[in-house]
């Protein structure tokens, strides 16, 4: 039996640019983004945790990277999902050139077209969840001592 291999990229971060869109000769959209996640590292020397960012290259195509283009900016938290893919080139000086991208096949839209981009206040790189459904808190509100609500009946038992 052969072995499976698997090329999976789940990632969140901000935009560091403005979307790039062109075409190919052939007229299919491709849109480039460039990514920036922070990991957590412990200073050695201060023993204090600090962010170290990390920039990707995402590639994103067709109408998905038209969508990219035309509503994400400069700041703007996304989850990409897609797969690694390498590539090595010859520069104009003849340099062997190689690089490793993201190939997306999918682009989350995170946080609000209205939302700050960056140092919004929240946590998660500035993005602040919410949602459009208001949460129903009445079960969590407190009950008076002494209140007790009435055992349920033997119908109410799901089995």
């Amino acid at each position: 039996m052969a072995a499976t291999n698997i090329n999976r990229v789940v990632l969140t971060g901000n935009l560091t640019r403005d979307p790039e869109l062109r075409s190919t000769p052939g007229g299919m959209s491709v849109c480039s983004l460039r990514i920036a996640s922070n990991t957590r590292r412990k200073d050695g020397a201060t023993g204090e945790w600090g962010d170290k960012p990390n920039y990707f290259s995402v590639t994103v195509w067709g109408a998905q990277g038209e969508n990219c283009a035309r509503f994400l900016s400069k700041g703007r938290p996304v989850c990409i999902d897609g797969r690694l893919e390498w590539r090595e080139w010859q520069d104009q000086s003849g340099n062997k050139r190689e690089s490793i991208e993201i190939v997306a096949d999918a682009v989350q839209f995170l946080g609000g077209r209205d939302d700050a981009p960056m140092g919004g206040g929240g946590a998660g790189n500035g993005f602040a969840p919410h949602s459009d459904v208001p949460a129903d808190t009445s079960d969590f509100a407190p009950q008076p001592v002494g209140a007790r609500n009435s055992a349920p009946a033997d119908d109410d038992i799901p089995f």
